[in-house]
């Protein structure tokens, strides 16, 4: 209870609002300044990053944004969730996947976890994995579970 308390008084303070809120823009521009296609505007919780662009080379049916989700979890550690054509989950009538517009990445930064220094390493491993981007394969999927497949699918590497 006293962490939920403490949570609602931060979510109203406007000094520690526009602390997390910088720290998100920090991130951000970063990104923008090494010509990493993201998301723009920068929002207050989040960074997202432009999968399609970040991998045009990887067709929408390989799953870019899962492809760049697995990159920066296999140089970092850093832990993103793919908000693309796995979240749109397949078509009810045809059942084939839905192809949305946006094919992102998301970098959500939760509130009093990380430093500068962090974001500073977060955005050192994108772009480690922007400069060698034409290296990277599609994924296939290889397990497809009924319900929650942006949380369960499986995928490997297409060679």
């Amino acid at each position: 209870m006293q962490a939920l308390a403490i949570g609602i008084a931060e979510g109203v303070d406007d000094d520690h609002v526009r602390s997390r809120v910088c720290q998100v823009r920090y991130l951000g521009k970063l990104l923008l300044d090494w010509d990493i296609p993201i998301v723009e505007p920068i929002g207050g919780h989040a960074i997202f990053l432009d999968a399609k662009r970040f991998y045009s080379h990887i067709p929408q049916d390989q799953f870019p944004s899962q492809a760049l989700a697995a990159q920066l979890y296999l140089d970092s550690g850093v832990r993103s969730m793919e908000r693309g054509i796995v979240s749109a989950g397949r078509d009810p009538e045809t059942g084939g996947h839905r192809y949305p517009a946006l094919e992102l990445t998301r970098l959500a930064i939760p509130r009093r976890v990380y430093t500068q220094a962090h974001m500073d390493i977060v955005a050192e491993s994108i772009s480690a994995v922007y400069r060698v981007r034409e290296q990277t394969r599609g994924l296939r999927m290889i397990y497809e579970p009924e319900y929650l497949r942006f949380f369960q699918a499986r995928f490997e590497p297409i060679e």
